[in-house]
């Protein structure tokens, strides 16, 4: 399976990642453990998590999903087969958020300790934080990176002109750099990405990996009228797409769907993973069956005129 490396950190992927915010909210430990066993017995190897998920659904209290990780991790002894992106910075209760040294060094002994291992592989900064110079919260990440506990560091959230201030201030005192990015990105969500942030990760080679790759499963095809919005906890976050932009991306989604074989939510990933400059799109699921319809991704080979037709249903 061909992998593509995470920036210029040495560390290389399979082109899927498992979205990790279901473990602990929307599936419990057991199903979790079932879908982490059928994810690796694929040959896949890159789940990515936070330290926040998923305080939402446990009144503000957060670590769920690395804790079910974690005892899968010693459960399973697949810690070497496994690449683990987790994240730091939103709010996790009381002063605990942000990226000063000072929390990042507390918050990553208990993420660690949560994971169950030694060390994170991808550690990325969940949010911009404008209060914490650049600087500091650099220096804390490489004080992790030469203790052994972090192998490289991401960002997510941030825009394109604070991403590129970010990668600067690294040049300029020798410090880490952020080696990935984690935007929002889809074939419906499109412009925040492609116009500002695009340029910015292609021009510093940088690894991108994309959450809410299925805009928030709208792309699955499941959801084609508001009567479809109670099929899940996330529905009303999909009324949004419900237009005639979306309509249409459904429809060149059930062509490509119907000529290849597979479901709308495979062609849709297909189609992240066919952009250039992107490493991995983020993709969960609540079942095994669900996780090998979606996966199913990584085989397809799109040609240029099924891309060609996805891309112009999308245009902005």
């Amino acid at each position: 399976m061909q992998k593509r490396e995470l920036g210029q950190s040495g560390i290389a992927v399979v082109p899927f990642c498992f979205g990790g915010n279901v473990f602990g909210w929307t599936i419990d430990e057991q199903t979790s453990f079932q879908i982490l066993d059928a994810f690796t017995d694929q040959g896949l190897d890159f789940i990515d998590t936070a330290d926040v998920y998923s305080a939402w659904a446990h009144q503000g209290t957060g670590g769920q999903s690395e804790t079910i990780i974690g005892n899968w991790l010693e459960k399973s002894g697949k810690r070497d087969q496994v690449i683990i992106a987790t994240k730091v910075g939103k709010p996790m209760g009381e002063d605990k958020k942000g990226l000063s040294k000072q929390y990042i060094m507390q918050a990553v002994e208990d993420s660690l300790k949560r994971l169950q291992t030694d060390y994170i592989d991808l550690y990325q900064s969940h949010d911009d934080d404008q209060q914490t110079p650049f600087e500091e919260t650099l220096e804390a990440y490489a004080r992790l990176i030469n203790d052994g506990k972090v192998r490289a560091i991401g960002a997510s959230n941030y825009t394109a002109s604070r991403l590129q201030e970010a990668l600067k201030t690294s040049t300029n005192y020798g410090l880490p750099r952020y080696e990935t990015l984690q935007p929002e990105y889809n074939l419906y969500d499109r412009e925040g990405y492609e116009k500002d942030l695009e340029p910015v990760c292609r021009e510093n080679n940088l690894g991108v990996i994309t959450y809410f790759s299925l805009a928030s499963g709208f792309l699955t095809g499941k959801y084609r009228s508001e009567d479809d919005l109670n099929k899940s906890k996330r529905g009303g976050g999909i009324k949004k797409y419900m237009n005639e932009r979306g309509f249409g991306i459904l429809k060149a989604l059930d062509k490509v769907a119907k000529e290849y074989h597979a479901s709308p939510a495979a062609v849709a990933l297909a189609w992240v993973m066919a952009r250039p400059g992107i490493t991995a799109p983020i993709a969960s699921a609540t079942s095994v069956a669900q996780l090998q319809e979606i996966t199913k991704a990584i085989e397809l080979k799109l040609s240029s005129e099924a891309i060609d037709l996805l891309t112009t249903s999308s245009n902005y």
